[in-house]
């Protein structure tokens, strides 16, 4: 009697157990890079953004008359050091301090369109003090026109030692009188995420920025007034912005 040969289930056997092999192989590599690499990475890149003072950042300054003022829409994590060379590098200017001497002057070189790069910004309240910083970048040759940004720090340090910088930045389109208290001010323009955007821009462009997290729903309102009774939006997020180290 001929003999017969293996069966159809003996054949499938060892293909069987190839493929098994393969993906028991292929749900190891897959262990290994979710938990040893994906995962802390992760949480390296959670742990980085998450500033203690983060969690008691107000949606917007206030005045001194504590009127609501400019939304807040930019934080930067950094040594004061780093802050003022970083934006130095990105073609900002410091404003100067608000005296009667510089108010006299952004008014008399407003009506006579003659460049001011340095000139003051009127102060707002975040955490109960003035804004520590602030910086501008002229819009061709008229003071009436800027680019500025207030920053106030945090008394709060992370792990690394370094506070937090909360920051309104705006856009001053013009010089008028305040819709609220009748005082000569800049009126800023409506689209503060353009200048968000923008200040971010410029240290990109100045390899000055690390990284950049985002709070998607920071604001709880997307529009409102500031202390001169201008209308403001935002997309409510709230950029994160994390330095490179002062050079």
């Amino acid at each position: 009697m001929a003999s017969t040969g293996p069966s159809e289930s003996e054949l499938r056997e060892p293909r069987f157990r190839w493929v098994a092999l393969r993906w028991s192989a292929f749900s190891l590599l897959t262990y290994m890079l979710i938990s040893y690499v994906l995962i802390p990475a992760l949480w390296r890149l959670a742990e980085a953004g998450s500033h203690p003072a983060l969690s008691d950042v107000p949606e917007i300054a206030r005045t001194s008359s504590h009127i609501p003022g400019d939304p807040i829409n930019i934080c930067l994590i950094g040594s004061e050091e780093s802050v003022t060379q970083s934006l130095l590098a990105a073609g900002w200017f410091p404003a100067d301090p608000l005296t009667l001497k510089s108010s006299l002057r952004i008014a008399g070189d407003s009506v006579l369109r003659r460049p001011y790069d340095d000139a003051p910004v009127s102060n707002l309240y975040v955490w109960g003090h003035k804004q520590d910083l602030a910086f501008e970048q002229p819009v061709g040759d008229d003071p009436r026109r800027r680019h500025h940004v207030r920053f106030w720090k945090s008394k709060l340090l992370d792990n690394q030692g370094l506070p937090l910088w909360v920051g309104a930045a705006t856009y001053d389109e013009k010089v008028g009188f305040s819709h609220t208290t009748g005082q000569i001010t800049h009126h800023i323009g409506p689209d503060v995420d353009a200048e968000r955007d923008k200040i971010l821009a410029d240290l990109t462009s100045a390899a000055r920025l690390k990284m950049v997290q985002w709070r998607v729903t920071f604001h709880s309102k997307l529009s409102g007034r500031n202390g001169g009774g201008d209308l403001w939006k935002t997309d409510g997020r709230l950029a994160i912005a994390t330095l490179t180290a002062s050079q």
